[in-house]
């Protein structure tokens, strides 16, 4: 039996389905901990290894764009380094358009390309176009193509009419949009990207995922990775995320999905009276609990922050009863889960989930 056929074996025994352009079955990769000379002389075969991905399965859809979350150090990058045919991993494979990254991996790295979100791995001496022409050189871009690619590629990341300017004189939106069209010469089916806007303001950012969302996934169909700390591009601009942490994949779904089903109703309400006896009798009569005072605004008006058991209808109530003892209230709102604390919550639980499997 192939290792192809048992790794899609394997993933339909798990109920996932087995046509997807990036399936990652069962992947496991350890790294030797670092040490210092003395410990390496005394001890030079004593070496302590760490656990970088535990067991991770995936399966990612054609025109996906798909969020790897997670604290530092929760494995993605070593992912991305996997799939990307730069490891090898131990246990478990990985197939990107059907190609098995240990087995084929010039077929795997002529559907995947890897966009590094280092500006500072392109020439800031030479032009654009020049920088592009030099990649399709180590690309082997057939030569009679070359100037025609270049062309659809720069069109494509809207940098068309500045394609004889100096990188150096980019700004950095320019800059990672050049990235992409590097990326896209190789005709990729799969993009990789790491933190692509970091280094982008708030303006930019929204643009530049845009681009990707319209262009990149839309109009070129390609599968996008893409790992990240920030909550738009995870809310707004994945299709679906996996959560990580110590190698192991805690949650996958819909970034939104996961907020609802790991967050809380936790409400905020602006009045004139946030001392007002019936919010204690909300929380006396289990309605709402962990009731909090926010300090008061500029203007006279007070926040108070509280979590109210149950849907709509149970806020619903909270607001009545608050309306019928006489509190005037001016805005109460659902406050949405963030980012940093849908992961630290998904990590929590996946510890907790850990320790009762070793008890």
């Amino acid at each position: 039996m192939t290792t192809a056929l048992r790794s899609e074996q394997s993933l339909a025994a798990a109920g996932a389905p087995t046509h997807g352009v990036v399936r990652i079955d069962g992947v496991t990769k350890r790294y030797q901990v670092r040490r210092g000379w003395r410990e390496t002389l005394r001890h030079p075969r004593s070496g302590r290894t760490t656990l970088a991905l535990d067991h991770v399965s995936l399966e990612i859809g054609r025109g996906e764009f798909f969020g790897l979350l997670g604290p530092n150090g929760a494995g993605k990058t070593t992912l991305f380094k996997v799939l990307a045919t730069l490891i090898e991993p131990e246990m478990g494979t990985a197939f990107v358009e059907g190609h098995d990254v240990r087995l084929e991996p010039g077929e795997v790295r002529r559907a995947l390309t890897p966009v590094i979100a280092d500006e500072r791995s392109l020439n800031w001496r030479l032009t654009a176009r020049e920088n592009l022409e030099l990649f399709a050189v180590l690309l082997d871009v057939p030569r009679a193509e070359c100037r025609e690619r270049i062309d659809r590629v720069l069109a494509d990341v809207g940098l068309l009419d500045v394609g004889e300017k100096m990188v150096g004189a980019f700004s950095s939106g320019m800059r990672q949009r050049l990235l992409i069209a590097r990326a896209l010469l190789s005709r990729p089916r799969v993009l990789l990207l790491d933190e692509p806007t970091r280094s982008l303001d708030p303006v930019s950012a929204r643009t530049f995922r845009a681009f990707l969302r319209e262009e990149i996934v839309g109009r070129h169909g390609c599968t996008v990775l893409l790992a990240t700390h920030n909550a738009d591009e995870a809310f707004e601009l994945c299709d679906r995320v996996a959560v990580l942490d110590r190698g192991r994949v805690l949650a996958c779904g819909a970034a939104r999905a996961l907020a609802q089903s790991y967050g809380d109703e936790r409400h905020r309400v602006w009045t004139r009276t946030p001392a007002h006896p019936a919010f204690d009798a909300l929380v006396k009569s289990g309605l709402v609990d962990r009731l909090h005072r926010l300090p008061d605004e500029e203007d006279g008006w007070g926040c108070l922050e509280l979590v109210v058991h149950g849907g709509l209808a149970e806020s619903a109530a909270a607001l009545r009863a608050l309306s019928d003892a006489g509190v005037s209230v001016a805005r109460f709102e659902r406050v949405p889960l963030s980012l940093a604390d849908l992961i630290e919550r998904v990590v929590a639980d996946g510890a907790v989930k850990g320790g009762e499997a070793h008890a």
